[in-house]
């Protein structure tokens, strides 16, 4: 899967505030998102993004 910073995506399950939308602050072997809700930020490694990314 290609992925850019600035990119949208939505994972599986909700973020506790109900958003399924994260935006993509930084690449690499981690990944940086921001909730596009509550605009809490997570770091997660590459793998578990691409596990969790909703395919539609």
């Amino acid at each position: 899967m290609e992925f850019k910073t600035g990119d949208i995506i939505k994972l599986k399950k909700t973020h506790p505030c109900g958003s399924y939308e994260w935006e993509i602050l930084r690449t690499g072997m981690d990944f940086r998102l921001k909730c596009r809700g509550c605009a809490h930020q997570i770091m997660l490694p590459r793998k578990q993004v691409e596990k969790n990314i909703k395919n539609t």
